[in-house]
């Protein structure tokens, strides 16, 4: 038999229907094959595929695997007969069960077909579907058949209620009568919720579409940005192979001038002059050698007759050219014969010099290039256009301007310090030398923009000092500018958030609202939709919060409006 705790084992989580051709995702979870379809392809747009009910996620689109076993027990489920406790018998019918097609809610008893025709004879009794619940259809109080309704009291009667109980008197109607008349009550009704429903299905459509809208602007943004990263991380990865050629070049060149010194420092310990002269590679880069080579020879015994037969090992000049006549005795006719080897290898000397000094000069030219590519400003500067632009379609996408604003001098109050760009407000001591103006605030410390927002979506950021006490918002023109209804927020034409270090709140009409946020973030940031009546606050912190959001019908030009007191500054940041 069928329990109802299998019957709800056997719904979609998304239809909440029995499974339809039911499918397997990777996590286990089942669908019919047409919800789960669905589903992904509303998750196309943004790249990512989850689970309706568990949300693992996946790259790629999860392949859908039939579950057969499942859709076997929906089958068997669905073509199993009714439980035997729910069907209801003829009492007469003893001998074997048939079921009852009519129940007699006078004599309570339900009877088939053919016990019916018999029964039938009484004409007075009531009949109805075959039930086994008769507590529903009588009189609590009577323990008679239900046959009238009360609309007065709202209650089923029988016919000693309408006689002689509490409701005599009233107007009552026979049960068939006000149960057609509430069907037709709920006909009307219903007709007019259709349309309510075809327009919520129609809004429900809207944000669907909207949604995938956003899901695929979200998606190219992403493509966008990963391209972004993906060109910069080319960048550093050619920048760092050049470095590593250039530092591979300057250790072979390190390598060989170690090995020069080392053996300029052997040869530095070498006693023997005639050895020491003929190491041509040595004199030609050395710039004291001509003194050296120039004197007498000093005395220089003919004992060490090993060094007879010397080549030179200049490598600019021949070893034919430099062959020395030693008669084995007489260092000085040894060095007449090397003065003439060395005027060779002056002239290879300066082509060796000019040939360093050109390496050296393109080498320069390499690493110039080489620093003008990894300069960290400009692959920064790079990097900041980049996201500029990205936030410029962003903002263009969404459709809202960060407006220029400035602060007007006119409607200053005297007390109130503007700098000179007009970006920044401060509470001040002194008074400020500014001439008379039928716009300027002339009780409270404050201060309206220049230019008012009469359309479109706008965002801007203002930073406060976190000293003092001060209002940021927004104001009609035609604010007053003198006595208690000239504060902001203190009157239907200016909306505030209301500042000090303890207190943070919204503020119009001389209405107060506790936020229940300790100001301890110095950033704002302040949205307006115009068109929408909406004014949103919101503090920019780590996590940026929503503070809270005005709604009004606007019917003039807004402006931005500051107070500032006890020190308070005020700064229009964007």
């Amino acid at each position: 038999m069928a329990s109802a705790d299998l019957r709800d084992e056997l719904d979609c989580s998304i239809c909440l229907s029995f499974y339809t051709d039911p499918i397997s995702l990777r996590c286990g979870h089942n669908f019919c094959r047409s919800c789960i379809v669905s589903a992904l392809d509303a998750q196309e747009a943004a790249g990512v595929y989850s689970c309706p009910d568990c949300r693992e996620e996946s790259p790629q689109r999860p392949a859908l695997e039939k579950n057969r076993k499942l859709a076997n027990i929906v089958e068997r489920f669905l073509s199993s007969p009714p439980d035997m406790g729910s069907r209801i018998f003829c009492t007469y019918c003893i001998k074997s069960p048939v079921l009852a097609v009519r129940t007699c809610l006078h004599c309570e008893t339900s009877m088939c077909q053919k016990h019916l025709g018999a029964h039938n004879k009484a004409v007075d009794h009531i009949l109805t579907d075959p039930t086994s619940s008769f507590g529903n259809k009588k009189c609590s109080i009577h323990k008679k058949v239900l046959e009238y309704y009360c609309p007065q009291d709202a209650a089923c009667l029988c016919v000693t209620c309408c006689l002689l109980g509490k409701h005599q008197g009233h107007q009552v109607e026979l049960l068939g009568e006000a149960s057609e008349k509430k069907k037709e009550k709920l006909r009307k009704y219903l007709g007019e919720l259709n349309p309510q429903k075809a327009e919520l299905q129609t809004g429900v459509q809207n944000l669907q579409d909207h949604k995938k809208n956003i899901q695929e602007k979200a998606s190219e943004k992403r493509k966008n940005i990963r391209k972004l990263f993906m060109d910069m991380k080319e960048q550093l990865e050619m920048a760092e192979k050049k470095i590593s050629h250039l530092i591979k070049e300057l250790e072979k060149e390190e390598k060989e001038l170690s090995e020069k010194m080392h053996h300029m420092e052997q040869m530095c310990h070498v006693t023997d002059p005639i050895r020491l002269l003929q190491e041509m590679d040595i004199t030609v880069s050395s710039n004291g050698d001509d003194d050296d080579t120039g004197g007498g020879g000093g005395d220089i015994h003919s004992d060490d007759n090993r060094h007879t037969g010397l080549v030179s090992r200049q490598a600019d000049v021949p070893v034919s050219d430099t062959k020395i006549r030693d008669n084995g005795t007489d260092p000085i006719t040894v060095l007449q014969e090397l003065d003439q080897g060395a005027a060779c290898g002056d002239k290879s000397a300066a082509a060796e010099k000019e040939a360093a000094v050109h390496k050296a000069t393109k080498k320069e030219k390499e690493e110039e290039k080489l620093r003008k590519e990894l300069d960290e400003d400009l692959i920064s500067l790079t990097l900041h256009r980049s996201m500029r632009d990205i936030v410029t379609r962003v903002t263009s996408g969404l459709r809202f301007q960060v407006p220029d604003i400035l602060l007007d001098e006119d409607t200053a109050c005297i007390l109130v310090e503007l700098s000179a760009d007009l970006k920044t407000a401060t509470d001040s001591e002194e008074e400020q030398q500014r001439p008379e103006s039928p716009r300027r605030f002339l009780i409270y410390w404050q201060v309206l923009s220049r230019c008012g927002l009469s359309s479109g979506r706008h965002y801007w950021e203002v930073a406060w000092n976190q000293v003092g006490k001060c209002n940021i918002g927004m104001s009609y023109p035609s604010i007053e500018r003198k006595g208690e209804q000239s504060g902001i927020g203190d009157n239907d034409k200016s909306w505030c958030l209301d500042l000090n270090d303890k207190y943070c709140g919204a503020l119009h009409n001389s209405v107060s609202l506790d936020l229940s946020v300790r100001p301890t973030c110095p950033t704002f940031g302040v949205f307006l939709d115009y068109e929408a009546g909406r004014l949103s606050f919101y503090a920019l912190c780590d996590s940026i919060r929503h503070l809270y959001t005005f709604t009004a019908s606007f019917t003039e030009p807004l402006h931005v409006a500051f107070y500032v007191d006890y020190g308070a500054s005020v700064t229009i940041t964007s």
